[in-house]
C-alpha cells in the first residue's frame, strides 16, 4: 500500500491547481509526496487501513492477499487488485478536479467497499478473485456517478455479490440508476437465496414487485420470511398485509404471543405446513406449549410424518425449522440433564426419559449427535439411550420396525453413530438377516443427492463410519457398493457423484495395508500418515501450542499433572495471572501457552482464555498445534477458538470423534487425534509427551510409528483401544478431499470469470 503524504499547501501552488484541473478523472499517476490537504489525510488512512485488513484475511498480516494457495496467477491478481488496485484509485480521486466533499465520499466509499468485502469474505459470500472485479467495478462506477450517468450496466456485468457491494455503496447507492438496482440484483439473487433477496427488497421500499417476490420466497424459504414479518421495517408491514395465504400465515405465527405476552412464533414454525393443510391447528399447538414433553412429541410426530412425505418425494416447507427445533427442545429438556448427571445414579440420571417413546428417544439420538456424552449414549447393558430405547419398545419391535416406523429419517446418521458407538452389530442383530445386506447397500447409495450446506453429511458419516465396521462381510459389501456407484457415476456422467465415490473408494482401499496406497498422492491432499515438523514450524523455525484447560476438579487436576511432568522434563516455564508459557530448552525450540484453569463458575476460565487469545493474536503468534484438555461439554468452546492455522489439534474428550467436522471448519488442514468413547486425563498426556519429545528431536510426526508406540505404553488401559489416530479419521479425510476438488472447481471458475469480469465487457 502507497501512503499518501500530507504536504501543507502554499500561496505559490495556484499553477499547479491549475494544470492538476486540466487532468482528465482517470489519470492515475500520482508522486510519492502527493499533495494531500489534511482534512483527507485520515479518509485515505482509513482506506490503508482497509487494505491490510483484507490483506489479514489469508491468515497472515503483510500487505499480500492471497487466497488461493495453490494458484499463485490469482493470487497475484487478488494482491494487485488490494495494493495497486486500490492505491490506483486513492490517486485517481486526489488528481481529479472533484470538489473536497466529493473526493471524501469517494474515499469514503472505497473503505466502506474493502469492509464489506471482508465481511462477505468471512462470511463466504465472495470469493478471493470478486475482489478485482469489485475494485474494477468501484473504478468504472466512480467515473460514471462523477459524470452523473447510471452504474445500472456495471452491476448487471457483475457477479451478484459484486453488485450487491457496489449498489449499496456509501458514494454510489444515490446515482441516477438507482430505481433499476433492485431489479438487477433481485434478478439474481431471487432463485439462489433468498434470504439476500429479501434484504435488497427491504432496502428498496418502492419496488414494485414486492408482493409477488415474498410470495415466491415463502415457498422456498419460509424462515427467512418469518424473520423479517416480525420487523417493524416497511418490508415487514408489506408482508403482514400480504393476502396470499401463506404469506399471511407466516405473518401471523411471526407476531403469535400467548397470553402472557411471551413471543412463540418460532414453536409454531415448525408446524406450517400442516397447519396450512389443516392437518394441525396453532390451538392444538399452544396446548402443549406449557409442556415440554408433550411439546417435543408433538414435534416428534410432525416429523415422522415429513419423513413419510420425503419418502414421496415431498419436501415440507419448514423442514429446517423443524429440526432446529428438535434439536433445540432435545437438547435442553432431555440430552443436557442426562449429561449433566454424569456422576449421580444411573435411576437419577435417566428419569428425564421416563415419559418419552421408543421413536422419541430415536430422534433424541440423531439429532443431538455432537452434544451425547459417550456414557449418555451407551452405559452398561441396561443404561444410555440406545439399550432404553430397546426397553421402550413394544413387544417384537426390532430394528426393522425402528426404521419402518420412522419412514427412514436420518437412519444414515444413526447407523454411523452406532458403528462409532460399537453397537452396529447389535442393531443389525436385531434385524431379519434378509434386511442386513439392503440396508447398509442403501447406507452407501445417493451420497450425491444431498442439498444445501449439508449436502456431504451423508457422505462424510459413511466415511465417518467405516474404520468401526467391525465385522469383515458388512465391511466388503460397503466397498462393493461403493465401487458399483462409481462405475454407475461414470456412466451416468454425474461429476458431483463420481468424485464422492471415487474418494470413498479410494479411503476404504487405503484401509488394507496390502493396497499400498498413499492417500496424499492419491487424493492431492496434505499428508496423512504423518505431519511433517517443517508445517508445524514459524517463520524462525519455532513450533507454538495452545493448551486450553478448563476450571472444574478434573482440569485442574489435568493443569497441575501437565506443568508437573514438564518440569520434570526440563522445560522453563513463565506464568502470569492468566496463563503460563512452557518453552523447551534443548531440541527444536517449542512454546506451549496454556491458559488456567480459574474458577468455572465465576467465568474465570473463559476470561483466560480470551485473555490468551488476544495475546496470542496482538503478537502475531500462530498456533499449529492445539490441544483440548477438557470434558465433552467444554469442547465447542475451545472449537470456536481454533485457529485456522492449526495443522494438529487433540481432542482429548469423551466422543470428541463425533466433532470432527466442527474441527475442520475452524482449522481446514488439521489432522485430528480423538476418541470415540472416554476421554481420559492421564492418556492424554501420555500423547501429548510423545508428540514433544518427537518434535523435539527435529522429527516429523509419523502417526504409524508413534501409534504403534502409544499401543505399547498403554496397553494395560483398554481405553485408549477408543482413541483414532488422524489417519483413521476417514471423515475428515473426506471432507478435505472433497474440499480441495471444491477449491480446485471455484479456482477454475474464478479464472474463467476474472477473464470476463466485470466492467461492460471490458478492463476498465
Amino acid at each position: 500500500m502507497q501512503i499518501i503524504t500530507y504536504v501543507p499547501k502554499k500561496d505559490n501552488h495556484t499553477l499547479l491547481k491549475a494544470l492538476i484541473c486540466l487532468l482528465t478523472f482517470f489519470l492515475v499517476s500520482r508522486s510519492p509526496a502527493q499533495k494531500i490537504p489534511f482534512s483527507r489525510q485520515s479518509f485515505h488512512d482509513k482506506v490503508d487501513q482497509a487494505q491490510l485488513a483484507v490483506c489479514a484475511l489469508d491468515g497472515k498480516k503483510d500487505d499480500k492477499f492471497m487466497p488461493y494457495p495453490d494458484n499463485k496467477s490469482l493470487d497475484q491478481l487478488t494482491t494487485e487488485a488490494v495494493s495497486s488496485g486500490v492505491d490506483q484509485i486513492q490517486e485517481t480521486i486526489e488528481s481529479s478536479s472533484l470538489d473536497n466533499n466529493s473526493k471524501i465520499r469517494f474515499l469514503r466509499g472505497l473503505q466502506e467497499l474493502l469492509n464489506n468485502y471482508k465481511t462477505a469474505f468471512l462470511g463466504r459470500d465472495i470469493t478471493g478473485i470478486q475482489l478485482v472485479s469489485a475494485i474494477k467495478g468501484y473504478k468504472k462506477a466512480m467515473m460514471l456517478e462523477s459524470q452523473h450517468k447510471d452504474i445500472s450496466p456495471i452491476l448487471s456485468a457483475n457477479h451478484p455479490a459484486v453488485g450487491t457491494l457496489l449498489a449499496f455503496n456509501f458514494a454510489l447507492k444515490d446515482n441516477v440508476g438507482k430505481d433499476h438496482f433492485q431489479y438487477i440484483l433481485l434478478g439474481k439473487e431471487i432463485n439462489a437465496r433468498p434470504g439476500k433477496a429479501l434484504y435488497i427488497l427491504s432496502q428498496n421500499n418502492d419496488f414494485p414487485a414486492t408482493d409477488s417476490m415474498i410470495s415466491v420466497i415463502a415457498r422456498k424459504d419460509a424462515g427467512a420470511l418469518f424473520d423479517y414479518a416480525a420487523s417493524t421495517t416497511p418490508l415487514g408491514e408489506t408482508i403482514r398485509k400480504s393476502k396470499d395465504p401463506m404469506v399471511n400465515l407466516i405473518a401471523r405465527m411471526a407476531t403469535a404471543h400467548d397470553p402472557s405476552g411471551k413471543h412463540i412464533g418460532p414453536q409454531l414454525l415448525p408446524f406450517l405446513d400442516d397447519i396450512q393443510s389443516g392437518g394441525l391447528d396453532v390451538d392444538q399447538i399452544r396446548a402443549t406449549l406449557d409442556n415440554p414433553v408433550k411439546y417435543y412429541k408433538l414435534l416428534v410426530q410432525t416429523q415422522i410424518h415429513y419423513a413419510a412425505r420425503m419418502q414421496q418425494k415431498d419436501t415440507p416447507l419448514a423442514l429446517r425449522q423443524m429440526q432446529d427445533r428438535l434439536h433445540t427442545i432435545g437438547m435442553n429438556q432431555f440430552i443436557n440433564k442426562v449429561n449433566g448427571l454424569h456422576e449421580r445414579s444411573n435411576a437419577v440420571r435417566y428419569a428425564c426419559l421416563k415419559p418419552l417413546s421408543a421413536l422419541d428417544i430415536y430422534y433424541l439420538i440423531v439429532c443431538n449427535e455432537l452434544e451425547i456424552y459417550t456414557s449418555s449414549y451407551i452405559n452398561g447393558k441396561d443404561y444410555g439411550l440406545y439399550n432404553l430405547l430397546w426397553q421402550k419398545a413394544p413387544k417384537g419391535f426390532n430394528a426393522d420396525s425402528l426404521l419402518s416406523r420412522v419412514h427412514m429419517d436420518k437412519y444414515k446418521k444413526w447407523i454411523k453413530m452406532a458403528a462409532n458407538y460399537n453397537t452396529l452389530d447389535n442393531f443389525l442383530g436385531r434385524m431379519a438377516p434378509e434386511n442386513v445386506q439392503s440396508l447398509m447397500t442403501a447406507f452407501v447409495s445417493d451420497l450425491d443427492k444431498g442439498q444445501g450446506k449439508d449436502s456431504l453429511e451423508d457422505a462424510v458419516d459413511v466415511a465417518g463410519s467405516f474404520a468401526s465396521i467391525d465385522d469383515p462381510k458388512i465391511s466388503q459389501l460397503v466397498v462393493d457398493e461403493v465401487q458399483r456407484q462409481l462405475q454407475q457415476a461414470k456412466a451416468e456422467g454425474n461429476n458431483k457423484k463420481f468424485n464422492i465415490y471415487d474418494i470413498l473408494n479410494t479411503l476404504f482401499q487405503s484401509m488394507n495395508p496390502d493396497n499400498k496406497i498413499d492417500l496424499s498422492k492419491s487424493l492431492g491432499i496434505g499428508p496423512v500418515y504423518f505431519m511433517p515438523i517443517k508445517d508445524l514450524e514459524d517463520t524462525s523455525g519455532r513450533i507454538i501450542i495452545q493448551q486450553f484447560t478448563y476450571g472444574d476438579a478434573d482440569g485442574s487436576a489435568n493443569y497441575s499433572n501437565f506443568m508437573s511432568a514438564m518440569r520434570r522434563a526440563g522445560w522453563k516455564s513463565t506464568a502470569n495471572k492468566y496463563w503460563s508459557k512452557v518453552s523447551s530448552t534443548s531440541g527444536t525450540p517449542i512454546t506451549i501457552y496454556t491458559n488456567k484453569p480459574l474458577d468455572e463458575l465465576q467465568g474465570l476460565d473463559d476470561k483466560a482464555q480470551r485473555a490468551l487469545d488476544d495475546y496470542l493474536i496482538e503478537n502475531d503468534i500462530h498456533p499449529t498445534m492445539v490441544l483440548h484438555r477438557g470434558h465433552s461439554y467444554y469442547l465447542p468452546t475451545t472449537i470456536k477458538q481454533l485457529v485456522p492455522t492449526a495443522r494438529v489439534v487433540l481432542l482429548g474428550s469423551c466422543g470428541s470423534f463425533q466433532s470432527l467436522s466442527d474441527v475442520l471448519t475452524q482449522a481446514p488442514e488439521a489432522q485430528i487425534i480423538s476418541s470415540k468413547q472416554t476421554g481420559v486425563g492421564n492418556l492424554n498426556l501420555t500423547m501429548i509427551l510423545g508428540i514433544l519429545n518427537t518434535l523435539k528431536k527435529g522429527e516429523d510426526l509419523n502417526w504409524l510409528k508413534m501409534w504403534g508406540k502409544f499401543s505399547r505404553q498403554l496397553s494395560g488401559d483398554n481405553r485408549f483401544a477408543d482413541y483414532v489416530p488422524p489417519y483413521e479419521n476417514l471423515g475428515a479425510v473426506f471432507y478435505m478431499a472433497y474440499r480441495k476438488l471444491q477449491e480446485q472447481q471455484q479456482q477454475r471458475a474464478d479464472s474463467l470469470e476474472i477473464n470476463t469480469a466485470a466492467v461492460d465487457g471490458q478492463d476498465q
